[in-house]
């Protein structure tokens, strides 16, 4: 009894947030601020959901923000599996010490300058790689990889496919990726959700308004709202208006940015659950 209203309690902590940005952002923002807005909405309103979708900018940083969640997490996952499955082969030259530069970028940055040089200097300034590339490959990641391998694909299942004449290349991707399933789906939401919710990078090496992902003209448009709202238009009912907008424009971006993630989460529950548990529990 005791743990059902524990975990109740916590399950209540977690999902009621969530329902109270829902129910805001239909809300009005004087019925929120004087503390009316507890399980339903008060003066439904769907004034920030079209204030927003009247800009034309967001369908086009949604589509970007697609793009770069779909390329970029093709890539991250690709790299990380087949690094992961190099440096889980013991035969692999160099093994301990490839392994240890890797580990060292933990505790070691050279800062934002150091990237932007880089980025730079590889003529990605501005392009969708400045987006895509630079976080392709996370460390942590690598190490669940490679642990998922060394654990769970035997050294006598590839000495058996290489009696049968199949190559190291043909090994991995018809008997090791079919087996990886958790793992890929693991990797995947993980860099599904940070491609999605990225704007840093974003907002570090690109100009051009039409390569801006949704989450930076969210961003972007939520600062302009504020600005206008505290510019002194010289009338209270102007300033009361803009700081309105404002208001009903930030709960509808949470809901906007989040849904897509939301949507997806549940049909990838399952194998992202089992992929966290065999690949973070295993060393």
């Amino acid at each position: 009894m005791i743990a059902t209203g524990i975990l109740l309690f916590a399950l209540t902590a977690v999902i009621y947030p969530l329902y109270f940005v829902v129910i805001a952002s239909v809300s009005e923002p004087s019925a929120i601020y004087e503390g009316r807005v507890w399980l339903w909405p008060q003066g439904f309103t769907l004034e920030g959901y079209q204030h927003i979708l009247s800009d034309g900018r967001i369908l086009r940083g949604f589509g970007n923000s697609l793009l770069y969640t779909v390329l970029g997490t093709t890539i991250a996952v690709g790299v990380t599996l087949c690094a992961g499955y190099a440096l889980s082969r013991k035969d692999l030259p160099f093994r301990g010490f490839l392994m240890m530069l890797f580990i060292v970028t933990m505790f070691f940055d050279g800062g934002l300058i150091a990237r932007y040089l880089v980025v730079k200097d590889l003529g990605m300034l501005n392009t969708i790689w400045a987006v895509v590339l630079p976080g392709a490959v996370g460390v942590w990641n690598l190490i669940i990889a490679r642990s998922f391998f060394e654990q769970n694909i035997p050294q006598e299942l590839m000495e058996a496919s290489m009696l049968d004449g199949a190559s190291d290349f043909r090994f991995f991707t018809r008997i090791v990726l079919p087996l990886s399933v958790p793992l890929i789906m693991l990797m995947t939401m993980t860099h599904m959700v940070a491609y999605w919710n990225s704007f840093f990078d974003a907002l570090i090496y690109l100009q051009d308004d039409n390569l801006y992902p949704l989450q930076l003209i969210l961003r972007n448009i939520l600062i302009q709202q504020e600005l206008t709202a505290t510019a002194g238009t010289g009338s209270i009912d102007s300033y009361a208006a803009a700081q309105r907008t404002a208001e009903l424009t930030k709960y509808a971006m949470i809901i906007i940015s989040s849904a897509p993630l939301l949507i997806a989460l549940p049909f990838l529950q399952k194998h992202f659950t089992k992929g966290a548990l065999i690949g973070a529990v295993k060393s």
